[in-house]
């Protein structure tokens, strides 16, 4: 079973209210059984909302409680990020999920590179919380760009 991030498959959950719909993604998990995840809805954040960044660290430290999650105004959005994590690993558990593909750059997706926290459109190597949480937990995570 393999997770994938909504927006890859053209939900409007994205951050501006849009998606990331991504016709290679979705080509591949066409005939494979998948779920589809929003770690930040699932943590309770609307949609829209305003874009957030991990800020002195990376996903696991966010995990460890040594970084924390600011939306762009300023507000500390760490526990939605947690606990869109948390529940988006007790779906694909429940699933048994054993690959996600999630969108790289986001601060719960990124599997590779997220931003610097400064909102500048600066990246850097790392990884989201949920993609943290996942691998933590044995789940292979890739990202659109590996398809």
């Amino acid at each position: 079973m393999i997770a994938v991030s909504a927006c890859l498959l053209g939900i409007d959950c994205k951050y501006s209210g849009g998606n990331n719909r991504n016709e290679k993604v979705i080509e591949f998990v066409k005939d494979k059984p998948f779920i589809a995840i929003c770690p930040e809805q699932m943590g309770g954040l609307c949609t829209p909302r305003n874009p957030s960044e991990i800020k002195g660290g990376r996903g696991e430290d966010v995990l460890d409680k040594k970084a924390t999650v600011i939306s762009n105004t300023g507000s500390d959005v760490t526990e939605n990020f947690v606990k869109g994590a948390v529940e988006s690993f007790k779906l694909a558990e429940l699933s048994g999920v054993d690959m996600a593909i999630l969108k790289n750059g986001s601060p719960s997706c990124g599997s590779s590179r997220i931003y610097d926290g400064s909102f500048s459109g600066v990246k850097i190597s790392g990884e989201g919380v949920t993609t943290a949480l996942f691998r933590k937990n044995g789940i292979k995570v890739i990202s659109e760009d590996d398809i």
